[in-house]
């Protein structure tokens, strides 16, 4: 059941991508960074439950798709201190993109929502776990 307009699915494709690298970044950082593979596993697990909740839609999201005429495209990064920053900011990222699809998630199936807002707070529970002081 799709019933997103033009602009709806630019919307939806867009936070999906947004969630998606925001997760990766997290993941890797785990992986790499870190050497938590607990953690980054439960990140590469939600990153993957996002890809399952779209794939239906995936190809209709990248048909309307249109980056070239994105103003969004040259905002501006903000600048980072350190590695926390870093988390924090792509946490931050992921969990904006979440609520978002959660609501717009339901023009894509009746189902979509209540799935992203579950992956929503495995991320909240995740931050916290991840933002906790780390033995070195």
């Amino acid at each position: 059941m799709l019933t997103a307009d033009k602009s709806a699915l630019r919307l939806i494709d867009a936070n999906v991508n947004r969630c998606r690298e925001g997760l990766r970044v997290i993941e890797d950082t785990a992986r790499f960074v870190l050497g938590n593979a607990s953690l980054y596993k439960k990140l590469r697990a939600l990153r993957h439950r996002v890809d399952r909740i779209t794939r239906a839609a995936y190809p209709v999201l990248v048909f309307n798709r249109d980056a070239v005429a994105d103003s969004g495209r040259t905002m501006r990064e903000g600048k980072r201190a350190d590695r926390t920053a870093i988390i924090a900011a792509n946490f931050r990222r992921v969990e904006e993109s979440l609520r978002v699809l959660e609501e717009y998630g339901k023009l894509l199936s009746p189902h979509a929502g209540p799935q992203f807002k579950k992956v929503r707070f495995a991320v909240y529970t995740l931050e916290k776990k991840m933002q906790a002081p780390q033995k070195v």
